[in-house]
């Protein structure tokens, strides 16, 4: 008799994931609903369907139901917390097990995913974890003659049930140093080896007692996020790193737009405890959040930066210690004391013992610096400082050049680098200060034409942005072929875009209208938010029984509401090539006009829904010199300033297509919103006049709407040229509109786009 599973009823899309899936286990019918809920409250939607995908390819590896109960459960947890990015390892690590006959490893190896996760912390060290089990499994598992791997490994299965354990004591280092000692010592005797990796033995306990030591960042995350908080009015993610895996170059703390980068474990050094050593490197860095400014380096030898980092450093740490007397000590005993009689050391670069030097002088008030050029800067850098308090970046720039350009030895060119005493390892790497501005590979053609232009832009634009381009004859990209120029668009007069508006009064009204039924009415919750307007109570339950039970409590207790119905961004890219000065036909007005006047009025009508949109302006003068300017970004509101700049909008030069909708898709791609929408509105085909062909640019504007579509953006074309049925389908394949009669633009764009949005 076939057992008949009762299920909650699905919602269409949950059904289409269950069918996505294409599992016939009653055991997972059973627990479906609750895990797709899980995972569409922890995941994106691109992260939602990897889930689907890799849980399936689990089902169907043919070792059972478990393996695939246990990841719909644990995944969608794993990847909220190092990223969406782990999903396909996890799925190619059980593939790995299952086809290494260490096939009975997979279950234990999900049942603990979760828990390792929790205390590694990163998608980094996870990864780093991945590969330790790897090397591990290859040295243990049997072969026969060598050659075909026969006997599944005997302490794998046992070792990943003790991982959360042994992670909860040791870092990953010492994790992998306790691993390598049982294969060492066990792995020719299967029988020692279970005892060993199932801490049974007292050799096993052992090890990992010497194996355990220092401060385990995991284990203080909390503590360092208050400190972070309390002192300095300053968040981020606290990621932690192994350097136990990086033979090449030493890692050290830094910070970028993903959070802020600390070792797994410090140990007790120079009389500093493990926990005083996380908290003089977090001074460090918030110092240089606080403080600190961005400097354009391409020019600099890595000398010059060396002692602009040094300069710097010292100067935030100046102005944390004036903040936080206490920090003073603690910097001075994390601070190495360099010996200055090893200047006379020759044979060796000794620029890092004099910017050591330096900087223990700037420190400690008491530390006596014999060196005339070294004991002068010192004295520049606080005649600096007592200016107004603070200096800045710059000023340290400046500094750090001039001692430089006054300490350079021959011998700094040495391949032999002094090191002793001059390396301050609670600095981070400062790659927050710089900017490079990279250059692209030119053929040695030379435009003249473009010369005087570019001089005359080259005060108000950015750094060239190269793009591949696609050629239809080779089925080949150009790699970087164009070089796309950004800068903000010159302001003109703001009065002319409220009189548009005053014109158009009577459709604002109609459009008004359709608003209000547009606009979202109903309200949906936010969960696991660190502050909220109201408290979740099921997750702060939860965190509550973590926080009695010993675990690290989720603090994400919180819950907030947004409108429902609407999350869309919306980058409008509008062609200004030189045709948009003719007249419209039947019209007194010239296209451009006509065209600023849409744009105006489809401007008002989505800051009226509260949509997330920008705009931006193109054309081009050959594949060296395309231009794109801001006309409104997304963090902008339709305001007076946005305004100036609509009101200036002209037209010139000719049209390439594909990079313009390239680099307005690179700024559209950062937002976060469900629906991403790139309207072009222009009035011809993509050309330009260095190219002869008229289908090349057709065709690369027709792949840049592919690359858009893959990455979640969806083109619309409006096109203004009576001809465009030509070619444009060739292009936006189904999504445009050609509007005949452009007099009827003002009106017809907004409403184009509120039916594409609705």
């Amino acid at each position: 008799m076939t057992e008949v599973v009762e299920t909650e009823e699905r919602s269409a899309e949950d059904l289409a994931y269950w069918e996505a899936l294409n599992c016939r286990f009653p055991d997972a019918d059973r627990v479906f609903n609750e895990c797709i809920k899980e995972a569409k409250a922890l995941l994106t939607p691109a992260g939602v369907d990897a889930y689907i995908e890799h849980a399936r390819f689990i089902g169907k590896m043919g070792r059972g139901v478990e393996p695939l109960l246990i990841f719909l459960e644990e995944a969608p947890t794993v990847a909220s917390i190092v990223g969406e990015k782990i999903l396909p390892e996890i799925k190619d690590f059980c593939l790995f097990l299952s086809t290494n006959t260490n096939f009975k490893s997979i279950v234990p190896f999900l049942q603990t995913l979760g828990s390792v996760t929790k205390r590694l912390h990163s998608y980094e060290q996870l990864h780093a974890y991945f590969d330790i089990l790897k090397d591990m499994l290859e040295q243990t598992t049997g072969s026969v003659h060598g050659h075909h791997k026969t006997f599944p490994s005997p302490g794998l299965p046992l070792l990943l049930e003790q991982s959360p354990r042994l992670l909860r004591a040791l870092s990953l280092e010492g994790y992998k140093n306790w691993i390598d000692y049982g294969v060492k010592y066990y792995n020719k005797h299967p029988e020692r080896q279970k005892d060993y990796f199932s801490l049974q033995s007292p050799d096993a306990i052992a090890v990992m007692q010497r194996e355990r030591h220092g401060t385990l960042m995991v284990d203080h995350e909390r503590q360092l996020d208050l400190y972070l908080r309390g002192l300095w009015e300053d968040s981020d993610y606290l990621v932690p790193y192994s350097s136990a895996f990086d033979e090449l170059r030493k890692p050290m703390p830094y910070y970028d737009k993903l959070g802020i980068r600390l070792p797994d474990v410090y140990d007790d050094k120079d009389g500093v405890s493990g926990i005083d050593r996380y908290r003089a490197t977090l001074a460090h860095m918030a110092a240089h959040r606080r403080w600190s400014s961005q400097m354009i380096v391409d020019n600099w030898s890595p000398f010059q930066r060396v002692a602009v980092e040094a300069f710097e450093d010292s100067r935030v740490e100046y102005l944390a210690m004036k903040e936080y007397p206490g920090l003073r000590k603690l910097f001075l005993a994390l601070h190495p004391i360099p010996n200055e009689d090893d200047l006379e050391i020759e044979g060796e670069s000794m620029v890092r013992l004099r910017l050591a030097l330096l900087s223990r002088a700037i420190l400690d008030p008491d530390f006596e610096v014999k060196h005339d050029d070294i004991r002068e800067s010192v004295k520049r850098f606080f005649i600096e400082m007592e200016k107004d308090g603070i200096s800045s970046s710059d000023n340290m720039a400046s500094l750090a050049l001039s001692f430089t350009a006054r300490t350079r030895r021959q011998t700094d060119l040495s391949p032999k680098i002094y090191f002793k005493n001059t390396e301050v390892d609670y600095r981070d790497d400062n790659r927050h200060l710089w900017i490079y501005i990279e250059q692209g590979d030119d053929e040695d053609t030379q435009f003249e034409h473009l010369e005087e232009q570019k001089q005359q832009d080259e005060v108000d634009s950015l750094p060239p942005r190269h793009y591949h381009e696609w050629d239809y004859n080779s089925q080949h990209y150009r790699p970087d072929w164009v070089s796309v120029y950004e800068a903000i668009h010159p302001s003109g007069d703001a009065n002319v875009i409220d009189k548009i508006l005053e014109k158009h009064s009577a459709l604002a009204k109609r459009l008004k209208a359709i608003l209000d039924a547009l606009k979202p009415q109903q309200k949906v919750r936010i969960r696991y938010q660190e502050e909220g307007s109201e408290l979740d109570l099921d997750v702060a339950i939860r965190s509550l029984i973590d926080l009695k039970s010993g675990s690290q409590p989720d603090m994400r207790i919180n819950m907030s509401h947004k409108n429902d119905g609407r999350d869309i961004a919306v980058m409008l890219v509008l062609d200004l090539s030189q045709s948009l000065n003719e007249k419209a036909l039947g019209s007194q007005q010239t296209i451009l006009e006509l065209s600023q006047e849409a744009i105006t009025l489809l401007a008002w009508t989505i800051e009226q829904l509260g949509d997330k949109f920008a705009i931006g302006g193109f054309n081009s003068n050959t594949r060296h010199d395309v231009r794109y300017s801001h006309i409104k970004g997304f963090g902008e509101h339709f305001d007076t300033e946005v305004k100036r700049r609509l009101a200036a909008m002209e037209a010139k030069y000719s049209t390439r297509m594909g990079a313009a909708m390239r680099h307005a898709g690179h700024y559209l791609e950062g937002q976060k919103a469900d629906k991403k929408l790139m309207l072009v509105l222009t009035d011809g085909e993509p050309a330009d006049i260095d190219v002869d062909d008229d289908q090349l640019l057709i065709h690369d504007t027709h792949k840049a709407v592919k690359e858009l579509a893959a990455d979640g953006i969806y083109s619309y074309c409006i096109n203004l040229d009576p001809k465009a049925d030509e070619y444009v389908q060739d292009i936006f394949g189904k999504n445009y509109t050609v509007i005949d009669n452009v007099d009827k633009l003002p009106e017809k764009l907004p409403q184009i786009f509120m039916a594409l949005t609705k």
